[in-house]
């Protein structure tokens, strides 16, 4: 790939990126004037998200009713709470349901990107080395062309899904 076309591919990735940041910031804004308190399984991980978000992280305060580990909880931690250092705000504020929500804005952002790195992966980069990219199910050979929007949808789909 030339130089112009990888300059003109970070150009695009930049205005996907960005599209994807404005669109998730407005349904983030729209959901969270909607719904002020917390709704599906939000009633299970909120309490035990703002517990460690306080820096309660004894195992007898853990919710039995969760089955998922503490990951997405530690992480938000470590994104809130120097966030809480630097702005100066109160643990009301970094604890509160819109922050943490706001945290998985952030990782479905992350996630476009690294799902983009992945994309970048899977697909071949030059014309002269193209890699044979069909794959076989069961003896039948999926078509290239369909195979690469397959990629393109399961990039997007998964992106929207943190």
């Amino acid at each position: 790939m030339g130089a112009g076309m990888a300059q003109l591919e970070g150009y695009y990735f930049s205005a996907a990126l960005s599209c994807t940041f404005l669109v998730s910031c407005l349904l983030f804004s729209a959901f969270s004037r909607a719904l002020r308190e917390p709704y599906m399984d939000e009633i299970f991980h909120l309490p035990q998200a703002q517990r460690y978000c306080e820096g309660h992280f004894s195992l007898s305060q853990w919710d039995p009713m969760i089955t998922t580990l503490p990951g997405l909880y530690l992480l938000s931690v470590g994104v809130v709470k120097p966030a809480s250092w630097i702005f100066g705000w109160s643990e009301h504020v970094v604890c509160s349901i819109g922050m943490l929500r706001f945290v998985n804005l952030l990782f479905s952002v992350g996630n476009f990107y690294l799902l983009y790195l992945l994309f970048r992966k899977v697909q071949p980069r030059h014309k002269g080395r193209q890699r044979n990219t069909c794959i076989y199910l069961r003896n039948f050979e999926v078509d290239c062309l369909a195979l690469n929007s397959v990629h393109l949808q399961v990039v997007l789909l998964l992106a929207g899904y943190p």
